[in-house]
């Protein structure tokens, strides 16, 4: 048995979904490794019985050690053509591609919040009248379960020539300095992460729901990301049936290897509830048997909408 450090991944075609595999069916990590595995011994024992397929007509045959080095190598680390359709397609792959999104996460001072939420209701509203359509606040919470006097804060911008315009207007217009400088002494301290959403769980466009918000963070394994998003093209759907996703970002700069979803519940007792139906849905239960193995850390924040919030 392997272990979950050493699992393979699949390759670039089976994410992609070029099968069509029909939703809520569970995926097997076992046939992953399976998969590989015999996929490396086939390809090997092609080459060798069609020269016409090698890549030179002159080129050697391997030796019986040779062979099994690249066989090893095959399970331990994915064939040759696997890694290079992950080291060419990954973002491709997994990411939308259409926009990029930060999550701010700002740790309050005690007793400061109330003058907190009254600056970045000023100041935010104007950076998106000021930049929109390149720049837009998907949403902005308060903790109110979890890491408390904390606020969350979503952007998305077309792109990083928005990011990095938004950033540089930050830096040089008089106005937003000068709440900036309000902000500052109402914090403790400040964390940024840019992240790209998941293709096939695109972020909610802004609507008003009330109730609670949901923002659930995972800390993967290196390397287990495409399993990741794997399972979840399948668990998204079995959790579509009971609630509708409101959105789901990995990190690309800031801390690496971290996943983000977002749901919205109308309170807690109807989360128990959906949360509950979830495990009568096929798959659904493979999903989260699949996915545990690959987290290093995970952690919930249940979140109030502030007044300005796309979201809320």
């Amino acid at each position: 048995m392997f272990s979950a450090g050493l699992v393979l991944l699949p390759s670039a075609r089976n994410v992609l979904g070029a099968v069509p595999r029909a939703a809520c069916t569970p995926v097997s990590r076992s046939g992953m490794r399976y998969f590989s595995a015999r996929s490396a011994l086939r390809a090997d024992d092609a080459s060798e019985s069609n020269p016409s397929s090698a890549s030179s007509a002159d080129e050697p045959k391997k030796t019986l050690p040779q062979k099994a080095s690249h066989i090893v190598r095959s399970i331990l680390h994915g064939s040759e053509q696997v890694r290079q359709e992950t080291k060419d397609t990954l973002s491709k792959v997994l990411a939308r591609g259409k926009y990029v999104h930060e999550l701010a996460v700002h740790d309050v001072k005690p007793g400061r919040m109330d003058e907190y939420k009254s600056v970045v209701a000023e100041l935010y509203p104007r950076i998106v009248r000021n930049l929109s359509p390149k720049v837009k606040l998907v949403g902005s919470w308060e903790t109110d379960i979890g890491d408390l006097d904390t606020a969350i804060h979503v952007w998305e911008y077309q792109g990083y020539p928005a990011l990095s315009e938004a950033y540089t207007l930050y830096k040089t217009e008089s106005a937003y300095r000068e709440l900036h400088q309000r902000l500052l002494p109402l914090l403790r301290k400040r964390n940024s992460q840019v992240m790209l959403e998941f293709k096939f769980w695109q972020t909610h466009p802004p609507v008003t729901k009330g109730g609670v918000y949901e923002l659930r963070s995972y800390m993967l394994k290196p390397g287990t990301l495409l399993e990741w998003e794997q399972n979840w093209r399948v668990g998204v759907e079995c959790r579509r049936h009971h609630e509708e996703p409101m959105g789901a970002w990995f990190s690309q700069l800031g801390d690496l290897n971290q996943v983000h979803h977002l749901w919205q519940y109308p309170d807690l007792h109807v989360r128990k509830k959906v949360r509950e139906s979830a495990w009568s849905e096929n798959g659904w239960p493979e999903t989260v048997l699949n996915t545990v193995p690959l987290i290093q850390r995970m952690s919930s924040r249940i979140m109030l909408p502030m007044s300005f919030s796309s979201l809320k």
